[in-house]
Formats: structure tokens, C-alpha cells, sequence
């Protein structure tokens, strides 16, 4: 069974960096690639759109955890010896330098180049005739029949605002219809509606090859008077507010969670407000009317010059067609063994190893749908947590269980903010008649695993994939993660143990290669790293890389800090969140953190333990979190061929080299940039790895 946290223990508050405030500096170094001109302008676009979805994320989940804490008055100080009001009080001076930080990066510096490269937003103040006529077309025809604007007073008050939805409060003055006297409305913009619209290119001025686009929110401002005729309009501001979205569905309470979990879905569009934007130039007594009514304090208040949610404003990227301004493209790479080749000969003649996204997605693909169509293979068991609606694996799955093959399927229903896709996913496989199964009571199930048992030659031969990201094509194509094809036939028995404890829920026999959570891989982890330990303390030479996206988990934390006393070297490429202070006298100097921003999101969990030169290597789906260590299935798995061990090992020394994406986390919890000294060399291990796969392919 996992350990329970009493039996973690609790380190001191000294050795621990918040993870709330750890998580929001990730952000800011996404931020600064928006800030960077070395990044083509459209990716610069990109990163700031991202960086405004994350911190939607942050106070969705993150912010609207704390407020919960504090008002059940369940409010702890954390390992940092922070509570969640200091926490929240150091949020808000966080993140309104973020915001401030977005939109004037937004309006002084890519809204300009954007302009120089022929991409205008065209204010209401400079349309010309022909434009307002041909947008005032547009609103009477597109906007206004799909529009519900709500006059408030007593007996209509302001309705149900939709979480991040446009919206905006207007100021009246006037008698309705029936005589009552009007001073507030609501107008609500259905999501329905683009937020952003190109104009026809033959009103764009005497620059015919410029690309002008107007945003919903001038167009509503500018004719919102239609809206209410006979009445005078003091003034019309957009807003928006974030709600809790995190879903609350107590698993033993429920009969049916697919049913329980449509429920929620539909009332976590509407939970708790913990966040209000408006318009800059919003008055303050509309403001605070809109406060008191989402029972918001001032300091939950944001208003920013500019469209309220600057995500809406990715849409350019795909709408403008100038590849000179996004990164250049490439084709990912396929590994030589699996060039006109049958895959389970190809796995047969050796392990496997794809790095996405710099080689292709599509043989794992391949590998599902040769799986299906293949008249040997009896049976197809995979793991899903996310996906996309429209996923060519689930295709392949579909045929299958059809075609009377035995397909299993463990989809996560609670894999965040994909529930709704994952509930339509899990209903479409059901009626094609595999066997669905939505995972353990109380754990996520996050492992990524695929099984294909096949008939060779009169006996059963597994086929595994485990990887360390999703079945998903469209994230193989923007973040960093590794995929490992095998027939070992010891990892193909654990592989199979571990799915039929996933649906039977019985015990399964030992594990003879894989480490899996919640049982036994957070103590796997702690018995590699004090090994290391003991090696040092002997004479030896200890060393221990990780790659992770998070480092939180306390007793994992105290062993690192014990190994770097002992005189272990540890080098931490974190991504996001590290709660662990490298760099301490007497504490942590022998550890170094850093963490890889660029144009791929670094998602590979990689784990290099030295063992006296006896190298061990291992790729998981777990970072080293409490949540991935003792509430969710993970599993971790070695990498046995020594030549892909050593490829790995390569991976790991290039992210470390790295001198022009990476950040080095200091041990106040600030990060500093690492930049090329003067002669160095400047190398970027995403563009590196890029490179050398593009050769050997």
C-alpha cells in the first residue's frame, strides 16, 4: 500500500520552495520567450497566448484550491512554512506584474512588428466608412441574432456568467419599454461567435496584402446601441471572470461516474469566482458592483488594456499564412529499423526508441493499426488519458474490437479539462464492443501502456509500447517525449500484470522490470538514489540526472539532499515546479537545477542513476510529485539496450550543455538565465537533438 503522509514526515521549512510561486516563475519563463526578438514574431504571439492560458489554469485550479483551504479553515502552513494567505498575498503582487507584463509586451512591442509585417487589429477610432458599414452588416446579421442582453434591476439580476466567457457590463441611462428606469445591462458573447474577425481584404485600405482583422468586443462596443433603443449609453466595458474548475466527484459515493462526472462538468462552468478582468477603463463603481456580486475582494480584481483573454488572439497564427514568421518546419525523423518495415519484426529484431517530437508519432499509430488489421494478433489493451475526438489509435481500436478481436481500453475520465472528450471517447469504444474500463477508485491512471498479444509460429508473443506522454498526435507534435517498442518478454508480463490489476483489481505477482505507483516506484526511487549515496560514502563516484516536468515530494527532497551531502552529484532538469533548494552550504552544493524553456514543451521523464559506472537508466510517466507517487497508477521502466541507454545518457548530457534556453534555478527561488560566455559556443539541445535525429533518419 502507499505510504501515508504521516509516515513521509515533514522536512523543514528552510529546505523548501514554494510550489505555488515555483510554478508562476515557470510561467514567467515562458513569458520570456514571447520577449525574446530572436523568436519569430507569430511563436512570440504564440508564447504569450500560452502564458495567458496558464495562469487561467493557475487560478482555476491553484488559486481556487487555496481560497477553498481558507475558507473551511483547513489552512496549514505547507514544508515552506508558507500558509495560503501568505501565499495568495504573494500571488497577487506575482501576477499583476505578469498581467502587466503581457499586455504591454502586447501593445508596445507585437502588435507594432505585427503591423510592420502587414497584420493590423484595426481600432473602432480608425475604421474607415466602408469598414463601419460592412462591420455594422456583420453585427446585425452575425452578432445580434445569437445575443441575449439583459437589462438588470431587482427583479432581474445579473445572470449566470460563463467561466472565462466574454462579457460586458453597460452603463444606462433611460426607461425601458414597460417604464422602468434602466442604469446597468449585461450583453454575454456566446462562445459561438469568433472573437476575432478578418476583414474582406478589398477594405484593407491601399495595402491590399495586409491582413486586417477587428476584435468582437470593438465591434459589440461600437454598436451595442442597437441593443438598446430609446436608451442612452453611458459607457460599455468588457469583463470576464475564471471560476474554480477543478471537479469534486467523491468516487465511492458515486454509482455511475461517467453520469456523476457529465454532472459536474456542467456545474464547474459556473463554480466559485476567483478572478474578475474588465477593461482598464472600467469605472470603479462597476467594478466594485461586479466584485460584490462574484463575492471577489479587491485584490482578486485585474484590469488590463486590451481584449480580457489575450488566448483568443492565437487564432492569427493559424489565419495568416507568413511561414517566415513562425519556426521553420520540419519533418520528424523515423528510425531506420522501421523504414518499410513490418513493425513486429521490426520489434522482434530489437528495443525501439522514438523521441518525439523530433521523430514521428506515426508508428506508434501504425503499431495500434496494424495491431487491428493483422489476423495473428488476438488481443489490443491500452491506456488512455488523452487523446484527441477524432484519434486515429481510436479508430484503430474500434476496427478491432469490431473486427472480434479483444480490445481493452482504460480510459482516465478524469484526465483535466479532457473529461468531456474522454466520456465521448470511452462511449464511442463501448459501442463498438471493447471493454472500457475507467480506472481505480480514487487514483488517476496516467501510465502510458500499450499491449498486443499476437500468435507466432503457435505461441503467444507480446508486443509493449510504454511511453512517458500521451496517445495524442497533436501534443507528439509540440512537446518532448520518449516511446519505448519492446518484446522483452519480461516487460511484456509485467505489462500484462499491471492491465489485469487495472481491471480485475486484484494483487498482482512481483514486478520483475517495471516500478509502478501507488505501491512500490516512490520507494524504488528513494532506494536508487541513497544507493548513490552509499557509493559516494564508500569512495566511489555517485551521479544522478533526472528530467522531469515537477520535483515536490518531500522524502524524495531529503534524499537528494542527503545524496549531495554524501558527495553525490545531482543534476535536476526540471521544467516547471521545484520545491527543492539546489545550491545550499551544507545543504544542497552539490546540486544543480535548471530548467529548458523553448520551442517544444519538455515533457520526457528521464532518470540516470551512475551505480558505479554500471549505468542505469530509466523513462517514466511520473514526475516526482506526491500526486504521481501515491495517487496515481505510474509505472517506470528501464531502458536495457546499451545502445539506446547511451543514446539517452547523450540526450541528457546535450539539455545539460545548454546555454541559450535554459535557466538556472538559484536557491532564493529566483531564476537566472544561462547565457554563452564570450567564445563559448552557443548550443539549444531541442534544435541540437533536432538535428542529429534529422541526420540519422
Amino acid at each position: 500500500m502507499p505510504p501515508t503522509t504521516e509516515t513521509r514526515g515533514e522536512p523543514s521549512s528552510e529546505r523548501f520552495l514554494n510550489r505555488e510561486l515555483s510554478l508562476l516563475a515557470f510561467n514567467r519563463r515562458v513569458l520570456h520567450q514571447a520577449t525574446d526578438a530572436d523568436t519569430p514574431l507569430l511563436e512570440r504571439l504564440k508564447f504569450l497566448c500560452i502564458s495567458s492560458t496558464n495562469l487561467d489554469e493557475f487560478f482555476e485550479i491553484r488559486v481556487s484550491g487555496l481560497k477553498q483551504r481558507i475558507e473551511v479553515s483547513s489552512a496549514p502552513a505547507g514544508p515552506d512554512g508558507l500558509n495560503p494567505a501568505n501565499v495568495l498575498s504573494q500571488i497577487r503582487e506575482i501576477t499583476g506584474g505578469l498581467v502587466s507584463q503581457q499586455y504591454n509586451l502586447l501593445n508596445n512591442e507585437i502588435i507594432p512588428a505585427l503591423e510592420d509585417e502587414g497584420i493590423r487589429f484595426i481600432r473602432r477610432e480608425d475604421w474607415n466608412t466602408a469598414q463601419r458599414e460592412w462591420l455594422e452588416t456583420y453585427f446585425t446579421q452575425e452578432v445580434v441574432p445569437v445575443l441575449s442582453p439583459t437589462t438588470l434591476d431587482p427583479t432581474r439580476p445579473i445572470p449566470r456568467i460563463l467561466n472565462k466567457s466574454l462579457n460586458f457590463i453597460v452603463s444606462l441611462t433611460g426607461h425601458d419599454a414597460f417604464g422602468g428606469h434602466c442604469t446597468r445591462a449585461i450583453v454575454q458573447a456566446p462562445r459561438s461567435l469568433p472573437r476575432l474577425i478578418p476583414l474582406p481584404s478589398e477594405l484593407s485600405g491601399n495595402d491590399e496584402s495586409s491582413t486586417d482583422f477587428v476584435f468582437l468586443s470593438s465591434i459589440i462596443h461600437a454598436f451595442v446601441n442597437h441593443l438598446f433603443l430609446g436608451i442612452e449609453i453611458n459607457g460599455c466595458y468588457q469583463f470576464r471572470v475564471t471560476r474554480n474548475s477543478d471537479l469534486y466527484i467523491e468516487d465511492e459515493d458515486v454509482d455511475d461516474l461517467m453520469r456523476a462526472l457529465v454532472g459536474e462538468l456542467i456545474e464547474s462552468r459556473y463554480g466559485a469566482a476567483v478572478r474578475l478582468e474588465t477593461a482598464h477603463d472600467c469605472p470603479d463603481e462597476l467594478a466594485q458592483y461586479l466584485l460584490r456580486h462574484f463575492q471577489l475582494e479587491q485584490r482578486d480584481l485585474y484590469q488590463v488594456q486590451g481584449p480580457v483573454n489575450l488566448n483568443r488572439l492565437l487564432a492569427v497564427y493559424d489565419l495568416v499564412d507568413s511561414p517566415d514568421l513562425k519556426y521553420a518546419d520540419f519533418t520528424p525523423g523515423l528510425p531506420p529499423q522501421l523504414v518499410n518495415a513490418n513493425i513486429f519484426s521490426a520489434i522482434s529484431a530489437g528495443d525501439i526508441l522514438l523521441h518525439h517530437p523530433f521523430e514521428s508519432f506515426a508508428p506508434v499509430i501504425d503499431f495500434v493499426y496494424r495491431a487491428a488489421n493483422d489476423p495473428d494478433v488476438l488481443a489490443i489493451k491500452q491506456t488512455l488519458y488523452r487523446t484527441t475526438a477524432n484519434s486515429p489509435i481510436v479508430e484503430s481500436l474500434v476496427y478491432a474490437a469490431k473486427a472480434g478481436k479483444e480490445v481493452t481500453v482504460l480510459i482516465e475520465l478524469r484526465a483535466r479539462f479532457d473529461e468531456a472528450a474522454n466520456i465521448e471517447l470511452a462511449s464511442k469504444l463501448q459501442q463498438a464492443g471493447a471493454h472500457v474500463v475507467y480506472g481505480v477508485v480514487g487514483y488517476k491512471t496516467h501510465c502510458k501502456m500499450i499491449l498486443v498479444v499476437r500468435r507466432e509460429r503457435g505461441k503467444l508473443r507480446r508486443y509493449v509500447h510504454l511511453g512517458t506522454g500521451n496517445y495524442h498526435p497533436g501534443t507528439a507534435r509540440a512537446y518532448t517525449d520518449y516511446g519505448l517498442f519492446t518484446a522483452n518478454t519480461e516487460l511484456g508480463e509485467d505489462v500484462h500484470h499491471v492491465f489485469m490489476q487495472l481491471t480485475s483489481l486484484m494483487k498482482t505477482p512481483p514486478l520483475k522490470l517495471l516500478a509502478q505507483s501507488p505501491f512500490n516506484l516512490h520507494h524504488r526511487l528513494i532506494a536508487l538514489i541513497e544507493r548513490e549515496s552509499d557509493i559516494a560514502k564508500a569512495g566511489g563516484n555517485g551521479h544522478i540526472i533526472a528530467k522531469i516536468n515537477a520535483l515536490v515530494e518531500p522524502e524524495v527532497i531529503q534524499a537528494l539532499y542527503d545524496a549531495s551531502q554524501a558527495g553525490v552529484l545531482v543534476d535536476l532538469i526540471v521544467r516547471g515546479i521545484c520545491c527543492l533548494k539546489p545550491g545550499v552550504p551544507g545543504l544542497s552544493e552539490n546540486i544543480r537545477v535548471r530548467s529548458i524553456v523553448g520551442r517544444f514543451l519538455e515533457h520526457t521523464r528521464c532518470y540516470y542513476f551512475h551505480n558505479n559506472s554500471q549505468q542505469e537508466l530509466y523513462c517514466s510517466s511520473a514526475d516526482w510529485m506526491d500526486r504521481n507517487l501515491f495517487r496515481r497508477i505510474e509505472v517506470m521502466f528501464p531502458i536495457l539496450n546499451e545502445k539506446l541507454k547511451q543514446r539517452l545518457i547523450g540526450d541528457l548530457d546535450t539539455y545539460l550543455a545548454d546555454n541559450t534556453q535554459a535557466w538556472e534555478l538559484l536557491p532564493d527561488g529566483e531564476y537566472r538565465q544561462v547565457l554563452p560566455a564570450e567564445h563559448e559556443q552557443a548550443i539549444s539541445a531541442q534544435t541540437t537533438i533536432l538535428n542529429q535525429l534529422a541526420e540519422r533518419a
